[in-house]
């Protein structure tokens, strides 16, 4: 027979879970409508918060009240007013990489699909990446353009010692994945002594890229629309980035095979991959394992799968990473941790 506080504890859980299902839509609606960047320049009430915003202060009102209830917002009764606090601003506002709001869409955009990963489940088979588009791409665009901005070269690439100064000095780069292309574009503004590539399979991020090389002014850098599982061998590349890009591949092997080949003798391949164990009881105590694990059921997997390939998933982790590396050929793997707590960077050389 149940145990009845633990049914009642587990009842308060599930509680918090379906609670932080509606206001991840909440999120996403005051995100899309213009709502926290409103409130961020001060407490105001509903209709003044709904003025600024050019919103209908009944919907508006409404939504405050789950803001407020769950402690997003804060509210004064006797003059009525709510206010963003600046620390939940620092993470629902703004440019910089802190801001999580975009998260909110994708997390909606990957249930608008759950009738067919239902289907799934009981035909096998996947999701095609085309169904997902173009939203996707401009979720991954919304959330990766600005981790980019603020910690593509201060992180990410500085994490590695000496490549700074390779990049400095003039190297060949590629980037698997590359999607819309803003890292490669930053890279190539950054460093223009380097020459820069980006490979996708999705016509319309790589026209997205060449649009954004051409206002930055950029001649150092190219995007070509590429089947990443047949890179070619020749020309070498000093070095080759995948962000984000590897695990939800058909054929992730295929993939690290051409890079290897593609690599110079003297050159780096760096993976950013999710900061996971291959091992699930190693995972349990990882605040980050519900969330990417729901994200790689929703979409990473499916996509994988609809092609028949080996659906690895975002939570592969790095046992099973390792294992991939040294067989595409890498001799040497390093696992480096990167600004994101969630990520890690993995540098693979021959």
């Amino acid at each position: 027979m149940a145990n009845p506080d633990l049914v009642k504890q587990f009842g308060v859980k599930l509680l918090g879970i379906y609670t932080g299902g509606v206001l991840t839509q909440l999120i996403d609606i005051g995100y899309q409508v213009g709502l926290f960047e409103a409130a961020k320049t001060g407490p105001a009430t509903s209709q003044e918060l709904a003025d600024r915003a050019g919103l209908k202060e009944r919907y508006v009102r409404e939504w405050l009240g789950s803001m407020v209830t769950s402690g997003i917002f804060s509210y004064t009764p006797a003059s009525r007013t709510y206010a963003l606090p600046e620390e939940h601003a620092a993470l629902l506002t703004g440019n910089a990489h802190t801001n999580a709001a975009p998260t909110s869409r994708m997390i909606n955009h990957f249930g608008s699909h759950l009738q067919r990963l239902t289907s799934c489940f009981r035909e096998g088979g996947g999701i095609s990446y085309s169904a997902y588009r173009p939203v996707f791409t401009q979720c991954m665009d919304d959330t990766w353009r600005r981790i980019y901005d603020g910690l593509l070269v201060s992180g990410f690439i500085s994490a590695v010692k000496g490549l700074p100064a390779m990049l400095g000095k003039g190297i060949r780069v590629m980037d698997i994945g590359c999607g819309t292309g803003h890292a490669m574009n930053i890279l190539a503004r950054e460093f223009p002594q380097s020459t820069f590539v980006g490979y996708d399979i999705a016509e319309d991020a790589i026209a997205g890229a060449r649009e954004e090389a051409k206002s930055f002014g950029l001649t150092n850098v190219s995007f070509e629309v590429v089947d990443v599982a047949a890179l070619p061998s020749d020309p070498k590349f000093d070095l080759i980035t995948a962000f984000d890009a590897i695990h939800d591949q058909r054929a992730p092997d295929a993939v690290l095979e051409g890079a290897c080949r593609a690599l110079a003798l003297d050159g780096a391949f760096l993976m950013i991959e999710f900061k996971f164990s291959s091992r699930l009881e190693e995972n349990i105590s990882n605040p980050f394992a519900p969330m990417y694990y729901g994200f790689s059921l929703m979409h990473c997997m499916p996509v994988s799968l609809a092609l028949d390939g080996q659906g690895l998933g975002t939570v592969w982790g790095e046992q099973l990473a390792r294992q991939y590396l040294a067989k595409a050929g890498f001799g040497s793997v390093t696992v480096l941790d990167s600004p994101r707590p969630q990520n890690s960077i993995f540098v693979a050389r021959h």
